[in-house]
């Protein structure tokens, strides 16, 4: 029976095969022919030129059944070679054949009649031919044999082996792939994040400006001069900072990496919430530069919660406060009064808390966001701002 540790033969290695086992049998016949012709003056009999050959012929022929059926190929080769030479090289074949399934009961049992049929041929064929001490006999026999099976129990170890090493190469085929996939939908994500981060904030202040100029009539030509110039400015920025984040992507060594918001930034963040005609004010008490990582978690912060009031609280009064120091956390707020407007129709992509939310839990910080008492919204983060030292010997 085949298994999955046998490989699978095309017909040109089935029949090398037996053709070498026909080229053996045939000297084996040959030889025999010339001891025969020697012992006795008239030569071998009928049976040696014509029963001996077919029966021969007939145990290559089986050779084909060997991987299929492999024992009883084996047994019936072995027997028949007890009345015929030719069927001696078939019946060692497919005893190495068998014992590349390394079964010890099998090959034992194909060991022991082989041995056994061995003594029968000489007693049969080579009658009164001076063939040595029966142990001598037997001794050739079990070498020839053993020889036999231990080549195909070798064989056999290899293609095991031969075998588990595909497996292996496979699986690590499969795990690195997936690997691959991975990182690329991790990629994909923080790719989306950080446009989320850097666009929806600049192209929020814009939509709201261009909302104002179209509902409020009553603006000076100054006012609306301010705000044309606000809208320009915001896409021109969102422009910049979109290039900035495609950059990322291209693998140009010499291209200087752009510099990441910080804490420090906030206060330029509000600037310019303050220009596209957003009410807000800025409160600090942070002691200390907390590290790059927390620090742009903040500025993200602040950027999505400027970006909600814009797009959906018109007129609001916005509050932003940080405080912390190092040792203890950094708690950053974005509080706003309620609307006072009709918000403008701005799209909306859903994945701006989502994003926020993981950058947030990424760093072991947590990340609330609610309604206010006061019919307002409250978007808050705590982040954890160890001291120097314990990042040192962390």
């Amino acid at each position: 029976m085949i298994t999955d540790a046998t490989p699978r033969f095309s017909p040109p290695h089935h029949v090398w095969r037996i053709l070498t086992g026909a080229v053996i049998g045939a000297l084996l016949w040959l030889a025999t022919g010339v001891q025969l012709a020697q012992q006795h003056s008239a030569g071998a009999d009928m049976w040696f030129y014509t029963g001996d050959p077919l029966v021969g012929l007939a145990c290559l022929a089986a050779l084909v059944w060997r991987r299929r059926f492999p024992l009883p190929v084996a047994l019936a080769t072995a027997l028949a070679s007890a009345v015929s030479t030719t069927a001696s090289a078939a019946a060692l074949l497919a005893l190495c054949s068998l014992a590349t399934r390394r079964r010890p009961m099998e090959i034992a049992a194909v060991l022991l009649v082989s041995v056994a049929v061995s003594q029968t041929y000489v007693e049969f064929r080579m009658a009164g031919a001076p063939s040595g001490p029966l142990w001598l006999q037997l001794a050739v026999a079990v070498l020839v044999t053993g020889i036999a099976a231990a080549g195909g129990v070798a064989v056999g170890a290899r293609r095991t082996e031969v075998r588990s090493l595909q497996h292996r190469a496979e699986s690590a085929e499969r795990e690195q792939l997936a690997r691959a996939a991975q990182a690329r939908t991790q990629e994909r994500t923080r790719i989306a994040r950080e446009m989320h981060d850097v666009l929806a904030h600049r192209i929020s202040l814009v939509a709201m400006q261009a909302g104002v100029l179209n509902h409020r009539a009553d603006l000076s030509n100054h006012d609306r001069q301010v705000m044309i110039r606000g809208i320009a400015d915001g896409a021109h920025q969102a422009l910049e900072e979109l290039r900035d984040v495609l950059g990322v992507l291209r693998t140009d060594p010499d291209r200087p990496e752009q510099p990441q918001p910080t804490v420090e930034s906030i206060p330029d963040l509000v600037t310019d919430a303050r220009t596209s005609g957003l009410d807000v004010t800025w409160t600090t008490t942070v002691r200390g530069t907390p590290p790059e990582a927390i620090g742009r978690a903040c500025y993200r912060v602040v950027q999505e919660g400027l970006t909600n009031a814009a797009k959906h609280a018109p007129g609001t009064a916005v509050h932003v406060g940080a405080g912390g120091a190092e040792g203890h956390e950094l708690r950053i707020s974005v509080g706003n009064s309620p609307a006072t407007g009709v918000p403008a129709r701005c799209p909306e992509s859903g994945f701006g808390l989502l994003g926020l939310t993981e950058r947030i839990t990424l760093l072991g910080g947590e990340l609330d966001h609610h309604r206010s008492a006061d019919g307002g919204y409250l978007l808050a983060a705590r982040l954890p701002w160890p001291r120097h030292d314990d990042e040192k010997r962390a």
